[in-house]
């Protein structure tokens, strides 16, 4: 391990993530805190949470990255200090099309919130007769701002932190960015040839996409950087399950798996993240092939995974998974030894470094 300015135990975090990648930590578990941090004081100032039009400016983004991750560089928990691209989460793919790309910044204190400021598209089409019109340009504008801001990203965080892979958008996720979640269920029956062009479409689109990504960013210690779990080795693509959660297993099957299992093929695997509302795929879920990990996102209404963590561990067989928790209960499951192993914590509401670093100590040494 070369070393990581902002990361001082960075060797140590490596090794215990490959043990938990290689399903060799059933007993055991990882751990990572969201602590609270002077740079998202000052993003919270700036931003109120509304939407945006205007392209965040590339330069101030990763200045705050670099001010937000630096503070953390005494933590001694299992992450891997990374900035995430979120301009091109979602809006990227429609905007290579000439999409009407609007940002939507994130200022609440979370996981999911950490200075993020994504983006979305409305539909492209109208309706399906506009489908041939679609032709990817290497020079369109939003393929040359995602060229630029990850050149500037990675000269800016080399020897100091990761960049982290940005989302997949294919198979029905793409197909939504084109006519819109109703219209791609009506789709999925009414014009299903229709639907299958699509997705042909989205997979040579997200090859281009993800192969930039690589190209330009590269690997951090032969691994790639991540949200669902820190590092994992080699070149791996972030997939999503997100159309499938309001619709059927039988349309997952038909739909999903194919296009997924595919585009993972061509890279060293795949990490996936399942919403609260989406559990019940659990089982098809881990048995994609490629799958490296899978991340449980809590939602409202729903009991929290670390409420029901050994269902959801015993569910899951061996497939390393990604938990949320809270500080208080996540100590106190400590404590009474009652957290699944084989789970990457991430804790939100600890008071600061020195009340992660000692919970650290204690989740190196936890054994079921």
């Amino acid at each position: 391990m070369s070393g990581l300015a902002y990361k001082a135990n960075a060797a140590e975090a490596l090794v215990r993530l490959k043990r938990l990648l290689s399903r060799q930590a059933q007993d055991r578990i990882c751990a990572a805190f969201i602590l609270p941090s002077q740079a998202m004081a000052g993003f919270q100032r700036q931003y109120s949470g509304d939407f945006m039009t205007d392209y965040p400016d590339p330069h101030e983004r990763i200045a705050f990255w670099d001010r937000y991750l630096s503070e953390r560089t005494r933590l001694e928990d299992d992450g891997i200090p990374a900035a995430y691209p979120s301009e091109f989460d979602q809006g990227l793919y429609g905007g290579l099309f000439g999409g009407d790309v609007r940002f939507l910044s994130m200022p609440h204190d979370g996981y999911v919130g950490s200075g993020w400021i994504s983006s979305m598209v409305p539909p492209l089409l109208h309706d399906w007769s506009e489908f041939e019109r679609l032709s990817f340009d290497e020079n369109a504008l939003w393929h040359r701002r995602f060229r630029e801001q990850l050149g500037i990203m990675a000269e800016a965080a080399r020897g100091k932190f990761g960049i982290s892979h940005l989302i997949v958008i294919d198979s029905l996720n793409f197909v939504f960015e084109l006519v819109g979640a109703t219209n791609t269920y009506i789709s999925m029956r009414e014009t299903p040839d229709r639907v299958r062009e699509a997705v042909e479409f989205a997979y040579g689109l997200n090859r281009r996409v993800h192969d930039t990504f690589f190209d330009i960013v590269g690997t951090l210690e032969e691994g790639t950087c991540s949200w669902v779990v820190p590092w994992l080795p080699g070149k791996i693509i972030c997939e999503s399950l997100d159309p499938f959660h309001m619709t059927s297993l039988r349309d997952f099957e038909k739909w999903g798996r194919e296009p997924l299992e595919r585009l993972v093929a061509d890279y060293d695997g795949g990490v996936l993240h399942l919403h609260a509302n989406g559990w019940r795929l659990l089982e098809s879920a881990c048995s994609l092939r490629g799958i490296k990990v899978l991340l449980l996102v809590n939602e409202k209404d729903y009991p929290p995974a670390t409420e029901i963590g050994f269902d959801l561990r015993r569910r899951a067989g061996d497939m390393p998974l990604s938990m949320m928790a809270e500080y208080p209960e996540f100590v106190d499951g400590l404590a009474r030894h009652t957290l699944p192993g084989g789970v990457f914590y991430y804790i939100t509401g600890a008071p600061d470094i020195d009340a992660a670093n000692r919970c650290m100590d204690v989740v190196r040494s936890y054994r079921l």
